[in-house]
């Protein structure tokens, strides 16, 4: 009986993959309405980070019609890239790209693999339409679809999510991720709401320091991306008293009168680009005693000696590229427990993150994207 259901299994998966594909039509984030059939086969991934969303979707056969994808997550996210790498050895040639803002993409080599789509990022939307790169594109027969999971999260991740579902054929998937990704959500939110009146405490969150250049102060985020992942878990982000953008800049003078109740600094293995190796690295199986060490010393810059935050050890690490994939309920589920533990004493945002993984992902949870000062008794 085993033999014959996969004997079955087989010709069912052979038909699904001789189904014809469909005309359709896909509105973008930024509006534009591309007529594509779907669902495609043949996709260059135009940001390779995009792998965290289509490997939910996906699943083990995520590679089966990804013919190239951009040199990003070698590069910014190699911890990431070894898990794939682990499971799916056949990536390592799968053909690298640039990043059509630096001018580094040869559209040349993509349009020789023959895809039918290039996916951008919504950060790229403005250099791809000046250098004529969507004409040349669909010039050879590509479309090009921009997703959103970093700009405006809030008003373009689901839609993105939604997006990629129907590109990889998995549309039914996509409706359960977005479900499941907004109640894990609501874990925090509701019981938030339910508690009433509660004291926010100020939060200064920093963008990868220590990865390049001098080490100095205060690249931060505005109200969307990780300021707002902040404020939903029950924070106040003092970025967004000065800040309208996406992300911005605080002077340490603002920092130390701000004086935030907790800091938090994004952080990755960013070994690959760095000129300073100052940066946090935490991410997958990171080692939480070396990125304490490197949080630790990024406190003995000037701004922050003083801060109260910091004088207390509520001071923090959060993977950096939480920012870029709507995993956005991971870091909410910890910032909430670091803000008000009492509050969130029972939820355990790690269990979450393994849990999703065993439910949607092909490779293996492992731990190391938080770290605190006070997890080592400062």
């Amino acid at each position: 009986m085993p033999v014959l259901k996969k004997v079955l299994l087989a010709i069912f998966a052979a038909l699904l993959s001789a189904a014809p594909a469909i005309a359709a039509e896909i509105t973008d984030v930024t509006g534009r309405k591309v007529e594509i059939e779907l669902p495609a086969k043949r996709i260059l991934l135009g940001e390779a980070r995009q792998i965290h969303i289509a490997a939910a979707l996906k699943g083990e056969r995520v590679f089966d019609t990804i013919v190239g994808w951009r040199d990003d997550l070698v590069k910014k996210d190699p911890d990431s890239y070894a898990g794939y790498l682990e499971r799916f050895p056949a990536i390592e040639k799968l053909p690298r790209f640039g990043y059509v803002p630096s001018g580094d993409f040869s559209l040349e080599a993509a349009i020789a693999l023959k895809p039918d789509i290039i996916t951008l990022n919504l950060e790229a939307a403005e250099a791809a339409e000046e250098s004529g790169f969507i004409d040349k594109a669909a010039a050879a027969g590509i479309a090009v679809i921009f997703l959103d999971f970093r700009v405006d999260p809030a008003a373009n991740s689901e839609k993105s999510v939604a997006i990629l579902g129907r590109l990889f054929g998995a549309e039914a998937t996509a409706k359960e991720f977005i479900g499941w990704r907004r109640a894990q959500i609501a874990i925090v939110t509701e019981r938030l709401a339910k508690a009433g009146d509660i004291t926010r405490p100020k939060v200064f969150i920093e963008r990868s320091p220590g990865i390049t250049g001098e080490v100095a102060c205060c690249r931060t985020f505005g109200p969307a991306n990780f300021g707002e992942m902040v404020e939903m878990a029950g924070g106040h982000n003092i970025g967004s008293d000065v800040i309208t953008a996406t992300f911005g800049d605080l002077n340490p003078e603002q920092l130390v009168v701000a004086n935030p109740d907790h800091v938090i600094v994004t952080g990755s293995n960013w070994s690959a680009e760095s000129d300073l190796n100052q940066f946090v690295a935490v991410g997958r199986g990171a080692d939480p005693a070396a990125a304490r060490e490197r949080l630790k010393g990024l406190m003995q810059r000037p701004a922050f000696s003083s801060l109260d935050a910091v004088k207390s050890g509520a001071v923090h690490a959060v993977w950096h590229q939480f920012y870029g994939a709507p995993y956005e309920f991971v870091p909410i589920q910890q910032f909430a427990k670091w803000f008000h533990p009492a509050l969130f004493a029972d939820l355990d945002p790690e269990r979450t993150f393994r849990e999703f993984h065993e439910k949607f992902l092909p490779v293996t949870y492992r731990p190391g994207y938080f770290v605190s000062l006070s997890d080592g008794g400062e």
